[in-house]
């Protein structure tokens, strides 16, 4: 007859019988410890236990504890290793260790004056070397250029017409009339290898017994580096009165006469060698003598004899 037994009974029987199942082994984890963090190479040997039930294993916030405290372990074990070597160290709210700064003494406005001026007086220096320099590099240029003088040269005088007739002038004088109409040439060289000229002239006179009875003008030009040109000068005069001059002055029956003319005139040459900054200016005084007849007709050749260049 078979007995029902009973959970007093179940429960009693159970601690004493025997586990079916065989018992687990015991597994050893070899982990370093915190004095291996400080140098010592000794590790130690922690028994794990074999739970035979989840309930009877460690929870989860026991093992972030045991993960928490070995980090935090580690990273103690790192500050001692370092105060070790420097010292102790005092640490802020925070555990983290206090470094020395270093707190410069000064002020940095006065510093920055002192950079600013520095600065300054370096510029002031620089400009001051460089209009230096470029002044005595412009003298060099100015005096090399000085000799290059432009060469002037009077060639020729084409008279297209020449007569003396009597008639009063603007008061009523009664007096001897002369006409002139003609052609001077002029040849102007620039003998300078790295400038042009401006070539000009101031008032071309044809002067008889120290009266002006005709006047030009040379117009003003540029004339190239190492150029020659045929400068042209028109010279007109219509019934000047001669006056006491006049007398002297001998026409022959058939109207032929021959009259004495000096020619005087200034031509001027301007170079610049470096832009307006550095010229060169230069200036030939004229005077020729010559003589004239009332029935010329080819143009009178001038020899370098004939004429005074100044």
């Amino acid at each position: 007859m078979l007995h029902t037994k009973s959970e007093s009974d179940i429960t009693s029987l159970t601690p004493s019988s025997p586990s079916r199942s065989p018992q687990r082994p015991v597994y050893f984890v070899q982990s370093p410890s915190r004095d291996s963090q400080d140098g010592d190479k000794s590790s130690s040997i922690q028994a794990t236990p074999n739970f035979r039930s989840p309930m009877e294993s460690p929870s989860h916030p026991s093992v972030g504890r045991h993960s928490r405290n070995s980090s935090s372990s580690r990273f103690s074990g790192i500050f001692r290793s370092h105060s070790g070597r420097k010292g102790h160290r005092k640490r802020n709210d925070k555990g983290w260790p206090e470094c020395n700064v270093i707190v410069e003494e000064g002020k940095y406005d006065e510093y920055d004056d002192e950079m600013r001026f520095t600065r300054r007086l370096q510029a002031l220096l620089a400009l001051l070397s460089f209009i230096v320099l470029f002044t005595i590099l412009c003298l060099i240029i100015w005096g090399a250029a000085r000799p290059y003088k432009a060469e002037v040269t009077v060639k020729s005088l084409a008279v297209n017409s020449l007569f003396i007739g009597e008639g009063s002038d603007a008061s009523g004088v009664i007096t001897k009339m002369l006409t002139i109409n003609g052609t001077l040439r002029l040849g102007v060289r620039n003998p300078a290898t790295f400038f042009g000229i401006h070539v000009s002239s101031k008032p071309v006179n044809l002067i008889y017994s120290e009266i002006v009875i005709a006047t030009g003008q040379l117009k003003k030009y540029f004339q190239p580096r190492k150029s020659r040109r045929t400068a042209i000068v028109s010279l007109e005069a219509t019934k000047v009165p001669l006056y006491g001059a006049g007398a002297s002055l001998v026409v022959a029956d058939n109207g032929i006469f021959e009259i004495p003319l000096k020619l005087e005139f200034d031509v001027r040459s301007k170079g610049e060698v470096v832009g307006k900054l550095v010229t060169t200016k230069h200036r030939r005084q004229i005077s020729c003598n010559m003589t004239l007849p009332s029935n010329i007709v080819k143009p009178v050749r001038f020899r370098k004899s004939s004429c005074i260049y100044r």
